[in-house]
């Protein structure tokens, strides 16, 4: 209309969003609401690397071969545990395992598409990426910069993934979307899929005491029972085969709790002299300091304040004064400590056992109650536990230095306070039993 006033579009609600991010642009790196932009550039940048590494890097053959050499017996026709081994020595994980690196045996031709095997362990570093980043953006804690080291800096975890193809990163892969599923209250799929973890390495079982307190928390001993139950019947399936022919050899084998260890693999003893490091009284030694610092964090910094330990096993309707439900934050954060416990007394750790932490440094740092540990303190011991974890071999300093890191992020769990519960009135916190 002539004379008439122009009328200005309105901006949209995505251009309002991309302006208030580019103002305020250095928010993105540290305010923990912008995880899932951060997350999702990070993946995006990690598919080039894992593309870049495998095209670029040498392959080195460590364990595949072996592997393929285990499930290539039970192809045949072996199923005595005892009689199942490869180039590295004799199989020593669960049914699960077997299942799974057959699946891969036949994908990859028989194991020789070392490539094809390559990518396919790519694809899972980048879904196990994916299950993390989630967990992150429920919990809200750590801030978005922090996830660069959690994927991007580190090659020894590049390396277990894709150069290496060990079956840990498998075990962690289903771990994490056990995680997943029961921060969506999905609980009888999610202690399925963490028995499957366990199934296909033992390592899975350091989360095993905070998850059964969880449970305990959650449902009170009755209701779950038949969550234990079904993780075992999950477990005596799959081992079905093997248990019909030499239930001994396969318990003794696949769930062999004192399995002796190489001194010269180990990353966390090395100032030990190796007679002290064999020792069946250091390991004993070892045990009850992981079993009583377990019983600690379950009595003081897991157990809500006001609750009796006993009354974990009734049923929550039934417990006087009312429990709150555990919030997404509370069971990351008993999960989480709970491995990192058995990490800090493990018997020896190994190059590729690095995985079995990794990604979860980050929350357990930035869950420390130490409130004055400066960001660059806590960057700093994620940079002193990577170095320590890429000297080959480990030296001394290397082992003591990751050991006092261990001690810092301990101490801070340790100091970390009780979080306030929820308000029981609120939409998100209501109850979903499954």
């Amino acid at each position: 209309m002539a004379g008439g006033k122009k009328r200005t579009a309105r901006p949209s609600v995505f251009q309002t969003t991309v302006n208030s991010i580019w103002q305020d642009k250095h928010l993105l790196l540290f305010k923990p609401e912008y995880t899932l932009l951060v997350a999702a550039v990070l993946w995006c940048v990690e598919v080039g690397i894992n593309v870049w590494v495998i095209q670029k890097v040498a392959y080195t053959e460590i364990d595949w071969k072996a592997y393929m050499d285990e499930v290539e017996g039970v192809i045949n026709g072996t199923y005595d545990y005892t009689k199942l081994k490869g180039d590295t020595g004799p199989l020593v994980y669960p049914a699960g395992f077997v299942y799974f690196f057959t699946a891969l045996y036949y994908i990859t031709d028989q194991g020789l598409n070392i490539r094809l095997a390559q990518y396919l362990f790519a694809s899972f570093y980048l879904i196990t990426l994916w299950l993390v980043f989630r967990i992150y953006h429920r919990t809200k804690k750590v801030p978005p910069y922090v996830f660069f080291f959690v994927c991007c800096a580190s090659y020894r975890i590049h390396s277990i993934f894709v150069l290496r193809l060990f079956n840990d990163p498998v075990a962690m892969m289903l771990l994490f979307g056990a995680v997943n599923l029961i921060l969506d209250e999905h609980w009888t799929l999610g202690c399925a899929l963490y028995s499957l973890a366990v199934s296909v390495k033992m390592n899975v079982m350091l989360f095993a005491p905070g998850l059964l307190f969880i449970l305990l928390s959650e449902f009170g001993l009755m209701k779950t029972l038949p969550k234990l139950t079904l993780c075992a019947i999950i477990q005596l399936v799959l081992g079905l085969p093997f248990l019909l022919v030499n239930p001994v050899g396969y318990m003794s084998r696949a769930f062999d709790l004192g399995r002796q260890f190489l001194f010269k693999w180990t990353v966390n003893w090395r100032f030990l002299p190796e007679d002290i490091f064999l020792s069946r009284y250091f390991h004993l030694a070892l045990l009850s300091a992981h079993l009583t610092t377990l019983i600690c964090f379950a009595l003081r910094k897991w157990k809500r304040s006001g609750s009796s330990a006993w009354a974990l096993l009734k049923d929550p309707s039934e417990r006087r004064p009312m429990i709150h439900k555990l919030t997404a934050d509370q069971i990351v954060l008993i999960l989480y400590s709970s491995n990192f416990i058995g990490m800090c007394f493990c018997r020896s750790l190994h190059y590729q056992f690095y995985v079995w932490y990794f990604h979860t440094l980050p929350y357990l740092l930035w869950s420390g109650g130490v409130k004055k540990l400066a960001h660059l303190l806590r960057v700093l011991i994620l940079g002193l536990i990577e170095l320590a974890w890429n000297t080959y071999p480990s030296t001394t300093y290397s082992s003591l230095s990751l050991h006092v890191c261990h001690l810092i992020i301990l101490l801070c769990l340790w100091f970390n306070p009780t979080p306030s519960p929820p308000d029981m009135g609120s939409e998100s916190h209501k109850v979903k039993r499954q």
